[in-house]
């Protein structure tokens, strides 16, 4: 007869009573369902003809001719991986044909690349922070740069959502102490743009390092906010982005200052233990880079699309590709998202807590990949399923 967790004994039959640790789970799997909160898996065929409005495949791009064909000749030349760590074996040439694409298009200096943009955000706030150093954080952040700040243990001040004033002011009560300030040139749920302009120039006062996340701004706003802003290659800005959205990839970027890129390469736990990324997708996200720089209309199809959508639901048009529209509850959210893939249209559904303020919403990414056709009947069911729940 095994033991439970506690020591006391427990039956091995199928009558056996549950563990503490079965127990806890169920009943964590029970509150879930009870608040509509549950999430699954549903793995979909390579022929799905179902209208994908609900991916990251901003620019279509992923089933590119030429990025598919650049993926299958890296796997055919290189292999299935890149073998090792970066430090060890795995640093390709394609690594750095990417990085120097990526650097020469986004008007920085360097840029190095990751296995996912969830690791270019854990490295570089792990990295530049620690106990003894202070992050001012937007409260809008993505997930993984709030990981990044738990993992660093730096103290932490969260500002209300594009509060410059709330910055300059977290600024100014650690005067001299080492900060970085976290944004995102796109926040993912709201789609608002963050003023970059008002905190570069507050960070530039207070001799802070302003972090922005380009992962909704680079492809759907050619090389990115940060470029447009006319803050690219400045000393105190460092850009992370992935190559999973805009460029129909996989893995992640920093760009920035070489002498902060050097100390990533030697501390940054998650490039120095992680494998290289694959050569299927490094070339992927180089192939795809060289058609968004080369093809500036797929940009001006999401603007004109996100922008009409949002006027006939009567919300906010967004700055990046992902329209949210609020929905009552999460119940309802998720009743018009499955009501929605009947009609055959795919969209996502934001729940918390991925969601910062609490409001369920759908996720529509009015992406450049879907035919006309598709994108005007997508829209038509959109409007009567929308407007039936709200």
């Amino acid at each position: 007869m095994s033991k439970a967790l506690d020591g006391s004994p427990e039956s091995t039959d199928r009558g056996r009573s549950k563990t503490r640790w079965e127990s806890w789970i169920a009943e964590a799997a029970t509150a879930r369902e009870a608040a509509g909160l549950t999430r699954r898996l549903r793995p979909r065929g390579p022929g799905d003809d179902t209208i994908d409005l609900a991916g990251n495949d901003y620019l279509g791009l992923s089933r590119h001719p030429d990025v598919r064909r650049a993926a299958a000749d890296a796997a055919l030349l290189w292999g299935g991986g890149a073998g090792a760590s970066r430090l060890v074996t795995g640093t390709l040439r394609l690594h750095q044909e990417l990085e120097h694409e990526l650097a020469d298009w986004l008007g920085q200096p360097t840029a190095l690349t990751f296995s996912t943009g969830y690791h270019a955000n854990l490295s570089v706030v792990g990295a530049l922070a620690d106990r003894s150093a202070h992050v001012v954080s937007d409260a809008h952040i993505h997930a993984s740069l709030i990981d990044a700040v738990r993992l660093s243990r730096a103290q932490l001040t969260v500002v209300p959502h594009n509060d410059v004033a709330a910055v300059r002011a977290a600024l100014a009560a650690r005067p001299g102490v080492r900060t970085l300030v976290l944004a995102e040139s796109i926040y993912s749920v709201l789609g608002d743009e963050a003023p970059l302009t008002e905190l570069a120039a507050a960070c530039a006062e207070h001799g802070a390092l302003l972090v922005v996340d380009e992962a909704h701004g680079v492809g759907v706003h050619g090389p990115g906010l940060v470029h447009r802003r006319g803050l690219a290659g400045r000393p105190d800005v460092l850009v992370t982005a992935t190559l999973s959205k805009s460029l129909g990839s996989q893995g992640g970027a920093v760009l920035g200052p070489g002498a902060v890129l050097d100390h990533l390469v030697n501390t940054a736990r998650p490039f120095i233990f992680d494998t290289g990324l694959a050569p299927a997708s490094t070339a992927a996200a180089l192939a795809a880079a060289r058609v968004a720089r080369s093809g500036p209309d797929l940009a001006d199809t999401i603007r004109a699309r996100v922008t009409a959508l949002a006027r006939a639901l009567g919300v906010a048009a967004p700055a990046g590709a992902v329209l949210s529209v609020p929905m009552p509850s999460p119940e309802a959210a998720v009743a018009a998202q499955a009501d929605l893939l009947a009609e055959g249209v795919r969209v996502g559904c934001f729940r918390p807590p991925s969601v910062p303020d609490g409001v369920s919403r759908l996720r529509v990414t009015a992406g450049a990949g879907v035919t006309e056709e598709a994108w005007e009947r997508a829209c038509k069911a959109i409007d009567t399923i929308v407007g039936e729940v709200r």
